[in-house]
C-alpha cells in the first residue's frame, strides 16, 4: 500500500468510527426521546458510552500516532465528557510497538548526513523506550563530541517516520469530525471544539518539534539553576534537529520503584514530600511546569552523604502560566487550604474557567459538601471511607459540573493533569501521604505574600497621607505670608474655613488608613505571632475612634 493509499485509508477510518457513532448518538438522545421513548434512551447510555470509550480505545491503540493522544485529550474533558469515556480512556497509554530499528537509522542519518557510525562511537539498537511519537536509543558520542561536551552516554530520540504526516491527516479528520458535531445545538452552546482541537493541535505540533523539546529543557533547568533538588539532562545541540534529540543519558532510580529506593537508602515519604514541593515551586514560583511528570518521566539520582535529587526528562509537554491565571491560581489554592466552597467558586470565575452569567448556588453547595466530609483527609483515610459515600459524592459532583456554562483553558488542563499525576506518584510513595499537609504551606505563603503587598500598599497611602499633613503648615505660612505683604486679594475668612475643613478631612483619612493596616497586619501577624497580632488589633482601635469621633469633636467646636 503507498502512503497516499495508506494516508487516505487511516483518514477514512476516523471518519467512519465518527459518522457511526454519531449517528447512534442522535438517534438515542435526539430522536428517541422526541418520540416519547426518552426512557430507554436513559437506561442504556451509560452501556453505549462505555461501549464507545472501549471502542475508540482498541482503535487508537490501532492506528497509535496522534488518535492516542486524542485518547488522553478526552480523558482529561470532565466538563465535556461523562464518566464512562473518560474513565475507560484515563489509562490509555502513549505506548505502541516500537519501528524497526533500520527505519529509524535511515531517518537519524537523514538528519545528521552521516553513518550512525561516524556520529556516534555506538549506538543501540534496541530502543530504552517507545512511543506513539517516536522513540529513544541509548548511545555514546564520538570522542571529539564528547570532549567538547564533557559527555558520554546519551540517549537519541527519533520521530517515528511519516509522524508528521500521520498527525497532519488525523488533525484534517478531528476538523470534519468537529464541523459534524459543532451542528447540534446542544454541544454547540456549551463547547467551541474548533478552539479545542486549535490548543490541541498547537500542543501536539510542539510536541514532534525537538528543538522546542530541547528549549523547553533548558528553560526548566534554568529556573532550578542552583537548586539541589532538580536536575535535567544536558542538551547536545550538535547533534539535535527537529526530528532528533540528543541529550545526557540521567537514567536513574525511577520514582516509584520502591526496592531501588530501599537498597539506596532513600525515603520514599520524603521522595513524596520533596516531588510536591518541586512540583508546586513550578506552578506558583515560576509558572512553567512539567504537564507529563509520570513515573517514566522523573528519577531520584542518588548523591553522597544520603542525599538524593530529583531528575527529569521529556519537556514535550510544557505548560505556562501567565501571570493573570497564575494569580488566579493562588486564590484557587488559598480556597482550597481553607475548604472554601464558595471561595473556590470565586477563584474559578477568576480564572476564567466559570461563565459570569454561571449560577453556581448547586456547585457552591456541593464543594462545599465534598470540604466538609472528604477535606483535610490523607489518603491513607480516604481508603477508610465506605465506597459508596465515594459514589454518591461523585454521581452528585460530576452532574453538577457537566451543567456547568464552562470550559476549561488548555493550560488549566495540563494543570490539572500534572497536579492528578503528581498525587498519584506520591500516594504511591507514601500510603499515608496528604496532599493538604503539601498544600497548606504554600497557601500560607501566598497568604503572606499577599498580605504583605497589602500591608505595603496602604503604608504608602499612609505615607502620602502623613507627606501632605506635614507640609501643609508651611504651604499655609507661606500663603499667609503672601496675603499679608498684599500680594493676593481674597477672602480670607472663607479660606481659613476651608483650609481647616481640609486639614480634619487629611487626620481623619489618616486616622482610617492607620486603623486598616494596623488591624489588617494585626490579622495576619495572628497566624504565626499570635500575641504580637492580638497587640496590634487592639491598638487599631485608637485611630479609629479619632476618624470616627475626632473629626466630629473639631467640626463641631
Amino acid at each position: 500500500m503507498t502512503d497516499a493509499a495508506g494516508t487516505s485509508a487511516r483518514y477514512r477510518r476516523i471518519l467512519r468510527f465518527a459518522a457511526r457513532y454519531l449517528v447512534q448518538t442522535w438517534w438515542f438522545e435526539f430522536l428517541l426521546p422526541r418520540i416519547g421513548l426518552g426512557r430507554i434512551a436513559e437506561r442504556s447510555r451509560a452501556d453505549r458510552t462505555r461501549r464507545i470509550a472501549e471502542r475508540f480505545r482498541a482503535l487508537a491503540i490501532d492506528l497509535g500516532g496522534l488518535m492516542i493522544k486524542v485518547g488522553q485529550f478526552m480523558s482529561s474533558r470532565l466538563d465535556v465528557l461523562p464518566p464512562e469515556i473518560t474513565k475507560e480512556l484515563e489509562g490509555l497509554q502513549d505506548e505502541v510497538p516500537p519501528v524497526p530499528f533500520a527505519q529509524m537509522r535511515v531517518l537519524a542519518e537523514a538528519e545528521f548526513g552521516a553513518p550512525l557510525e561516524r556520529v556516534f562511537a555506538s549506538f543501540d539498537p534496541v530502543p530504552v523506550a517507545a512511543a506513539s511519537l517516536g522513540q529513544a536509543h541509548r548511545a555514546r558520542l564520538a570522542p571529539h563530541d564528547a570532549a567538547d561536551t564533557g559527555l558520554g552516554a546519551v540517549v537519541v530520540k527519533i520521530q517515528r517516520p511519516g509522524i508528521e504526516q500521520i498527525v497532519d491527516v488525523d488533525l484534517a479528520a478531528l476538523n470534519r469530525v468537529a464541523d459534524w458535531v459543532s451542528r447540534m445545538r446542544a454541544v454547540r452552546d456549551r463547547v467551541d471544539l474548533h478552539a479545542l482541537l486549535a490548543e490541541f493541535a498547537a500542543t501536539s505540533r510542539e510536541e514532534i518539534d525537538y528543538l522546542h523539546e530541547a528549549q523547553s529543557a533548558e528553560r526548566f533547568a534554568a529556573d532550578f539553576a542552583g537548586d539541589p533538588r532538580v536536575a535535567a539532562p544536558e542538551i547536545v545541540w550538535e547533534r539535535t534537529t527537529r526530528r532528533v534529540l540528543t541529550l545526557q543519558d540521567v537514567t536513574a532510580i525511577k520514582i516509584n520503584d520502591h526496592a531501588a529506593l530501599a537498597a539506596a537508602g532513600i525515603d520514599p515519604a520524603e521522595v513524596a514530600q520533596g516531588f510536591a514541593g518541586v512540583m508546586f515551586d513550578q506552578l506558583f514560583e515560576h509558572g512553567f511546569f512539567h504537564g507529563d511528570p509520570h513515573p517514566g518521566n522523573v528519577f531520584v539520582t542518588p548523591l553522597t552523604g544520603g542525599h538524593w535529587r530529583l531528575t527529569f526528562i521529556d519537556f514535550g509537554m510544557m505548560g505556562e502560566v501567565s501571570d493573570t491565571l497564575r494569580q488566579g491560581l493562588r486564590h484557587v489554592l488559598l480556597a482550597v487550604a481553607s475548604r472554601d466552597g464558595q471561595g473556590l467558586v470565586k477563584a474559578m470565575r477568576d480564572v476564567g474557567v466559570l461563565l459570569p452569567s454561571a449560577d453556581t448556588v448547586e456547585l457552591e453547595r456541593a464543594l462545599s459538601a465534598l470540604f466538609s466530609r472528604f477535606g483535610g483527609m490523607g489518603f491513607a483515610q480516604l481508603r477508610d471511607v465506605d465506597p459508596r459515600e465515594f459514589r454518591d459524592f461523585a454521581h452528585e459532583f460530576g452532574d453538577v459540573v457537566r451543567t456547568m456554562p464552562f470550559q476549561l483553558p488548555e493550560s488549566f488542563l495540563l494543570i490539572v493533569r500534572a497536579m492528578s499525576l503528581t498525587s498519584g506518584v506520591c500516594s504511591a510513595l507514601d500510603p499515608d501521604f496528604n496532599v493538604w499537609d503539601a498544600v497548606e504551606p504554600y497557601a500560607g505563603k501566598v497568604l503572606r505574600e499577599e498580605g504583605r503587598g497589602l500591608v505595603a500598599d496602604l503604608a504608602q497611602q499612609a505615607l502620602g497621607v502623613v507627606t501632605t499633613t506635614a507640609r501643609l503648615p508651611q504651604r499655609i505660612d507661606r500663603l499667609v505670608t503672601r496675603f499679608e505683604e498684599g500680594r493676593v486679594a481674597v477672602d480670607l475668612t472663607r479660606l481659613e474655613r476651608r483650609i481647616d475643613h481640609l486639614e480634619r478631612l487629611a487626620f481623619r483619612v489618616l486616622g482610617g488608613v492607620l486603623f486598616a493596616g494596623t488591624l489588617i497586619g494585626g490579622v495576619l501577624l495572628q497566624l504565626t505571632q499570635p500575641t504580637f497580632g492580638g497587640v496590634l488589633m487592639g491598638l487599631s482601635i485608637v485611630p479609629l475612634l479619632y476618624a470616627v469621633i475626632g473629626g466630629r469633636r473639631r467640626h463641631g467646636g
